[in-house]
């Protein structure tokens, strides 16, 4: 059966949370799941990742987990009837000292207190993902003057956005300071920082996850404007990038997304970086069993620019079909693998490499795709050899070999790799090679007559270490199991 290389990240809530169903969308096809930090409590997300990882033991899978801080709270506060329509041409006040609660038709709080300070007359906000638009008339105190320029239904703790970025609320809050212990604790694999604007805010929070004990890998959302600014440094400061549609979309205009989409995603793969595309990809599927086609196009479209993984938000985390949301994402993503694009790649042909073990990767893969290799098998302690790999665009399958659980589980978020317990007694060269043939035919992922590239370190368990790329024919080390 043909694997799916796009990976799928499926973010955890009550939908997931009804009996049977976290096991449904793991067979369905996820790969990752997400905790949403901005919900729940600490009690209820070490709730679900126990069930994450009892689920996967049962199906015996490898299934990573990625934790969402919340960052700033650039929101309002609650209106006293809850809801009010706002009419073009009226004024409109967001007043940072008014009682939180207490909103009305021309005034409501803000849970951001620095926004006085940070916008000016002429300035556009846009509430509500964009779809109330005010323009700033002036600003005296702790008060924020605007006129309605888009009108329509306001409900309490709608976000703001400024048109072109420009708030000035640090990346992390106290609340993230805290949470990232938590993930820590929870042994998470992957730890998202909502609005970074600088590498700075990256290396804080790789700073955070160490003194906590934590290996969790860093994903850097990219959902600032001014984060486009400084978009090589966040990239290169991280271990992945989420673009974050809805945020990103709102501060530099709809249109401006999707080329923006499509460098993001070539600029981490030339950086050797992961890349996930999220936000609104399904939609349509949190009342619908079927997706519409703009959203296939969309998916689709993501598989063919390269991104490693595609994310579900509400679809699985409080929809009406999880798994079906989760299948139907599958189902684009083999789609788009078949096409012809998504399997030849000219990356870094004419770039100097700095590490003995990335030129073994890249070596591997030159060779992978040019002599019908059926599948390559990396022996791995950090992961590292087969991230290098699977920046080739490829249809050839790469197989983590690996003894550690974390390494397993990490990798379950790069395109094209697949988790594989191997643990070995010998440093007989000749002996680990064919008991690394022997675990893919146990797997039942190779057969006998075809072709494998092996990669290794001379020192098994030394992280860094692979330097060796050997090609062998199935049952040339070992018979095929009957």
């Amino acid at each position: 059966m043909t694997k799916r290389r796009t990976k799928i990240l499926a973010t955890l809530g009550p939908a997931t949370d009804k009996p049977g169903m976290l096991e449904k969308v793991m067979k369905a096809g996820v790969d990752v799941v997400r905790l949403n930090f901005s919900h729940g409590n600490h009690a209820e997300h070490r709730g679900r990742v126990e069930a994450v990882r009892a689920a996967a033991a049962k199906l015996g899978r490898h299934v990573g987990v990625l934790v969402d801080l919340q960052g700033p709270k650039i929101r309002l506060d609650r209106f006293r009837d809850k809801k009010i329509e706002l009419v073009e041409g009226a004024v409109f006040t967001l007043d940072t000292a008014m009682d939180p609660a207490n909103g009305t038709q021309d005034c409501v709080g803000v849970a951001y207190k620095e926004l006085p300070n940070d916008v000016a007359g002429g300035d556009i906000l846009l509430l509500d993902d964009g779809r109330i638009v005010l323009k700033v008339e002036s600003v005296h105190g702790t008060k924020v003057q605007c006129r309605v320029e888009t009108g329509g239904p306001l409900s309490d703790k709608k976000g703001i956005n400024r048109q072109g970025g420009g708030l000035s609320a640090a990346a992390l809050t106290d609340k993230d300071r805290e949470d990232i212990k938590v993930a820590a604790e929870l042994d998470a694999d992957y730890v998202a920082i909502s609005f970074p604007r600088t590498a700075a805010d990256v290396n804080e929070a790789r700073e955070l996850m160490q003194a906590a004990g934590g290996t969790a890998a860093i994903v850097a959302k990219i959902e600032r404007a001014e984060a486009l600014d400084s978009l090589e440094s966040i990239i290169a400061a991280s271990d992945a990038v989420m673009i974050a549609r809805g945020d990103l979309g709102v501060e530099i205009g709809d249109a401006s997304l999707p080329p923006v989409q499509k460098h993001i995603i070539t600029l981490a793969r030339s950086m050797n970086r992961v890349v996930i595309t999220a936000t609104q990809m399904m939609e349509s599927m949190i009342v619908s069993q079927i997706p519409t086609r703009a959203e296939v196009f969309d998916v689709a479209n993501s598989v063919f620019d390269g991104t490693d993984a595609v994310m579900l938000s509400a679809e699985s985390a409080t929809g009406s079909f999880p798994d079906k949301a989760v299948a139907a994402m599958a189902r684009i993503c083999l789609e788009a693998e078949k096409q012809r694009l998504t399997t030849q790649s000219d990356h870094r042909l004419n770039t100097h490499f700095e590490r003995i073990d990335e030129a073994i990767a890249m070596s591997s893969m030159y060779a992978a795709n040019h002599l019908g290799v059926k599948a390559i098998a990396a022996l791995t302690e950090s992961g590292s050899t087969p991230l290098w790999m699977s920046r080739i665009s490829s249809s050839i399958p790469i197989y983590a070999l690996t003894k550690h659980v974390k390494t397993r589980r990490k990798v379950t978020l790069y395109r094209g790799v697949y988790p594989v317990v191997f643990e070995t007694a010998h440093t007989d060269h000749a002996k680990v090679n064919k008991e690394a043939i022997g675990e893919l035919l146990r797997c039942g992922e190779v057969q006998d007559g075809d072709l494998v590239i092996i990669t290794k370190g001379d020192f098994m368990g030394v992280m860094g270490g692979t330097n060796a790329m050997k090609i062998v024919r199935v049952g040339d080390l070992v018979e095929p199991s009957t």
